[in-house]
Order: C-alpha cells, then structure tokens, then sequence
C-alpha cells in the first residue's frame, strides 16, 4: 500500500465491512471478495488508531489470520482465545463491533484488548501475555467434561512463546491430549526482536561440526557440476532460512506431542482457509505454524514494526506522530538518560528488561553498553531471578518493567532478591494510572504487593528531577529498591546540576499548616499541593508532605505532624486496600494515636477502566479538585480542635 494514500474519504462509499455485522455473514462472501475485505479493514484500523492511538502494527499483521479464523470456525460456539490481545482489532470488527470501533480505548468506549463483558466473541480477557494457551487448554477441557464438541483456538504471537508459561501451557496440553488448536503467529517480532535460545535453535543444530561438513560437501559437488553449478548453488543458500524455519518448529512442537503443520503464508487467505478446514476435522492437539509480516498493508508500519507496534495519535497519511507543544521530558525519558549518566560512573550497572527496551527509555543504554544491557524476552520471572545473579557476582542490575508486568514475578521478588538482601533496582514504569490500556496495565497494586517485603526500600518521586535523585539513591543503596514513577510527562522542573542522594526513609514537608495534614505519594504530591492552595483560599491551611517512601515510613515525622493536625489525609495512585494509606493507619494503631481523624484518597477495590489519565483522575478524585473536596470533606467534621490522645497500652 502506497503509504501517501489519503484514509479520510471525502465521500462514503459502501463497503463489503459494512456488511458483516458478525460472522456468519462473513461466510456468505466467496472467497474471491476476502483480500477486498482485509484491505478495508485495514484501512479501517489505520484510520482509527491515528485518531486513538493503540497496537497498529500487531493488527495489521492478523487481518487476514482474524478472516481465515471466523470464516472457517463457528464463533461464538468455537472458542478463539487471542493472546496478549492487541491483535484482536480485526476480531473486533468481524464480530459486530464496528460501529463503535471510533470509540477504541476511549473512556466509556471499547476495550484495546478482548473482554468477555464486551461481546460474547471474547472467550477470555487478555491484556498480558503467553496466557492464551493455557486459558485455552482449561477451555477444551471443560468442554470435554461438558461433553460438548466445538473447537478452541488459542492465537499466539511468536514473541510470547519466550515465556515460561507458553511452554508449560504446550507440555500439559500435549500430555492431556486434548482437541486443541495453537496457531502460532510468527511475525519474527515480539515487541523487539526477537531474542533468545528459540531464535538460533535450528542455527545451532546446523552448525554441528557433522552438519558443517555435510554441507560444504554438498557445495564443492554443486560447483563441480557444468553449466548449472552455480545456480543450484544460489538456490540452496536462499533456500536455507526457508529451510530452518520449516523444520526447526516442526521438531520441537512433534517432540510436545502436537501436530505440527506450516509453516503458512499469513496473508494468503486461500492457504490460510484450506488449512484450517483441513484441521478442524484432526484430533488432539494441533500447532498450525503461520508466517506474517508485522505492519502488513502500511509501509511506515512494515517499515518501524517495533515503532508502530504501539502508538500514540499519528497523521495517517505519512506515518508521522503528531507532535505535543510540549517539551517537558516523560519520566521514562529522564530515567534513561539518567541511568545511563550513572553508568558511565559506575561500570557495574547493568540494565535488564524484558522485551521493552523502547517503552523503559533503555534504547540510548543499549546502545552506549551493549554488554550490560540484557533483554531476556518476555519472562519477567527470569528477569527478575537472573538480576539476583547478576547481583550476588558484585554487579549492581537495574531491572526496568512496567509495573503491571511486574507482579508475573512477585515470588522472584520475594524469594530470589529480598530474601537475600540482593542489591536490585527493581524500576517501575507505568505506575499508578496509566491510561486507555485499561484493567489489564493500571499500575494501581505495586504498593500493596511490595511494601509487605522484607529489606525492600519502596519509594517514588513527586517530580522528573526528584525521580533522577531517588535512581542515584537506589543504586548506591546496599539492598533492594522499588523506584515508582508515573507514564506521562514530568512537572516541568528545573534540574539540580549535581544528583544527590535521599536519604532513606526521609519525607519532605512541602508546606507548613495547622488544620489538616495531608500526606501526598509520587504524582498525588503536585494535585495536593494545588489543593492547598485553594483551602488557603476559603480559610484553612494545611500542612503538605511528600512522603517519598512508602518503606520505610518516616514514622517520627508522620507521627508528630498526626498529633499537631488530628486530621489526616492520604493520597496515592494505588488502590486503598494494603496501600500507602493502609501503612498510615498501621502506623497510628501501632503507637496507640487515638482521636486521629483519616481520610485514604485512592482506588477503592475495583479494577480501574481505560480512559485517559486526566479523564480517570478526575473520575476517582485523584486531581486537585477531588484533594479539595476530600480535604472540605474533613475540616468540616467539626469546628472544633480535635483532640488528640497517646495510648498507655500496646
């Protein structure tokens, strides 16, 4: 596709998607209408994401995958179980939702990933990945207790076969020997490209020193042939790569008791459609082997697959992202370039992530230190596990994962580093509320399930250059440290010239009071700033403290201010339950403060929708006006001075 044509039609014109509402319509094309189709939509998802933003290039890449699927199988009674899911827009549009397709991750809009509470086309939600054939191999076996005979097709992305628990998913469902269908996408492309054992299986069985020889015999007799010598010659060595790719699968995937079929043109809906007939009629388990390409239809995409993988509003007729006016750095920007500062301090920082290294701002250390840069695929468990050993060895590894990716490692976070006392740097990205991914990627528990463990330091910025300070403190820090900042740009501040170190367990009082005391974690520390300024304005004054850590609490402080105030407000991105306000109360039961008025300013126990971070914010009273409202809220209780009293029991 010519990447300048225009996707904003002046005129509309009726087309075949327009047709399909679910389906069954989809059968009553031919075949011959198919690739018409997959262009429209794939006009469609261009359209839409640079208005939205979201997975393009994933989508792109399934179109005709998502067609062949629905036009073979008999969905909703046969279970399409997508991985990851930001490849399930084609999906989304063949089954009745196009309609509303303008309204992607938009609040109130649809979900960017399948969910069951949306259509009865979704058979499991999914928003992390390697899930999807294990959720899958569950699906087919309850049908089989159920007696029932409809097929389950789980849709794997290559990138997420590097996790464990892809594998653990292929080993049980090979020795179930269930009716089980594994279409494995392979894009060659996870996220980044693809790293690891998986991607030099078969270089590695060629380069056996039996094979080595074989094959430079083979060549010597093709240059000894007269005439066509050398022809036969070029054609075999284009001929390798097909080669490998065709049996290097095949043999692992027969060794885990699956039929092994591919591998498939993914965008020849004839092949894809002849295939799938021919397998829906085949026992057991069965691993159809497709071959894509990433971006498929819009060349800036197949061109940047890993740019376009997901993105942010773009001009969708050159590919170009459409600028923001404003130059304040994101804190994913200031934490690379400050990493990457103190490592050429200090050569034993190591950065390690998993498949992110654009989304972490780790591209610029990758680059600078490819030696101590490590990206272990798609395994946040290992990734964790494997920072312990770099640690114990005298190296000082900074493992940067989104914070919702994070809790697939929690046991590797407990056992392997904190048990141990291991200097880590566990950099969460993606804290707190992040925005139009939704359930799946809100950063709202890393509070709660970090702040319980043992030797870990947890703390969080209320700015970009507190955030540069709080990675020069955990780098230098003898144990393990949780570093939260948020998605988005930064406040906009100046920056020291030199870094200086927190000290551990320290606040900040930001401004002094008397009738309320509100303490304030990472981005709720600016909102409740502003919402002190507008109580000042109706008469009140309230202290404003930036707590900066969660753990260690600076317990000295919050327990004298407590005492001075008698009114306390709490506010985090997080939820409430085991959180920075629940540490609080803790904190005032166990040194027996009664008469402490507390009011905790959080998520309350509920998965938080997408929507923009503004539009959430607002929605759950996490920005100025819901501070203030929160802060009224208590100063009007009571007229009164609260009277504050010491326990004399423990």
């Amino acid at each position: 596709m010519d990447n300048r044509q225009s996707y904003r039609p002046d005129v509309p014109v009726r087309r075949l998607l327009d047709t399909i509402n679910n389906p069954q319509e989809l059968k009553k094309l031919p075949p011959e209408l198919l690739p018409q189709l997959a262009q429209e939509i794939r006009e469609m998802i261009i359209s839409t994401v640079a208005k939205t933003g979201g997975h393009l290039a994933p989508s792109l890449g399934v179109v005709d995958l998502s067609i062949a699927l629905h036009y073979v199988f008999d969905c909703p009674r046969d279970k399409i179980v997508w991985d990851v899911g930001h490849q399930a827009y084609a999906h989304k549009l063949l089954t009745g939702r196009q309609d509303r397709f303008h309204t992607l991750r938009q609040h109130g809009g649809l979900s960017g990933f399948p969910k069951r509470a949306e259509s009865c086309y979704d058979a499991f939600d999914t928003g992390h990945s390697s899930t999807s054939i294990s959720a899958a191999l569950g699906i087919a076996s309850a049908r089989c207790l159920k007696k029932e005979r409809h097929k389950v097709i789980a849709v794997i992305g290559d990138g997420s076969m590097t996790a464990g628990i892809a594998f653990e998913g292929l080993n049980n469902a090979g020795d179930l020997n269930k009716d089980l269908i594994v279409v494995l996408n392979d894009n060659g492309m996870s996220i980044a490209p693809n790293v690891g054992a998986m991607s030099s299986f078969f270089s590695r069985k060629l380069t056996r020193p039996s094979v080595v020889f074989l094959k430079k015999q083979v060549e010597n007799l093709l240059r000894s042939l007269p005439a066509i010598g050398e022809d036969l010659l070029t054609w075999a060595k284009r001929s390798e790569e097909s080669f490998k790719a065709f049996f290097t699968p095949g043999m692992l995937f027969e060794a885990l008791k699956f039929t092994y079929l591919g591998p498939v043109n993914g965008h020849r809906l004839d092949h894809l459609i002849e295939t799938f007939n021919n397998v829906k009629n085949l026992k057991g388990p069965i691993l159809v082997h497709v071959l894509t390409t990433k971006g498929k239809g819009y060349e800036p995409a197949e061109t940047d697959p890993t740019g376009f993988h997901g993105l942010g509003k773009f001009d969708p007729d050159t590919g170009e992202p459409k600028k923001s006016v404003s130059e304040v750095p994101s804190y994913t920007q200031v934490f690379g370039e400050t990493l990457v500062r103190l490592a050429r301090q200090d050569p034993k920082i190591v950065a390690i992530t998993a498949a992110m290294p654009d989304g972490t701002g780790l591209v610029d250390f990758r680059q600078e230190f490819p030696t101590r840069f490590f990206d272990v695929g798609i395994c946040e468990q290992h990734a964790v596990t494997f920072a312990g050993g770099l640690a114990v060895e005298g190296m000082r590894p900074v493992a940067v994962i989104y914070s919702t990716f994070l809790q697939r490692a929690y046991d590797q976070v407990l056992h392997d580093i904190c048990l141990q006392k291991l200097p880590v740097v566990f950099a969460l990205d993606r804290s707190g509320i992040v925005g139009e991914d939704g359930e799946t990627h809100q950063g709202l528990f890393d509070l709660s399930y970090l702040r319980h463990l043992p030797n870990l330091v947890l703390m969080a910025p209320k700015d970009e250059n507190e955030l540069r300070d709080m990675l020069f403190t955990a780098v230098e820090h003898p144990g393990p440290v949780a570093l939260r900042y948020p998605r988005g740009r930064g406040q906009g501040v100046a920056f020291s010239s030199t870094l200086s170190k927190v000290p551990i367990g320290k606040a900040e009082v930001l401004r002094e009071g008397q009738d309320l005391l509100i303490l304030a974690l990472g981005a709720s520390v600016y909102p409740s700033m502003e919402a002190a300024k507008e109580l000042e304005k109706q008469g009140f004054n309230a202290t404003v403290v930036n707590v900066r850590f969660v753990k260690p609490l600076d317990e000295p402080l919050i327990l004298s201010l407590a005492a001075q105030h008698g009114r306390i407000l709490t506010v985090e991105e997080n939820v409430l339950a085991g959180g920075f306000g629940s540490a609080v109360l803790e904190l005032l039961a166990d040194h027996d403060l009664f008469g402490v008025t507390v009011k905790r300013l959080g998520i309350p126990d509920i998965f938080v929708e997408h929507g923009t971070q503004d539009i959430l914010r607002k929605k759950y009273e996490l920005d100025a006006a819901g501070i203030l409202k929160h802060a009224l809220a208590i100063l009007g209780q009571s007229a009164q001075p609260k009277k504050v009293v010491w326990g004399t029991f423990n």
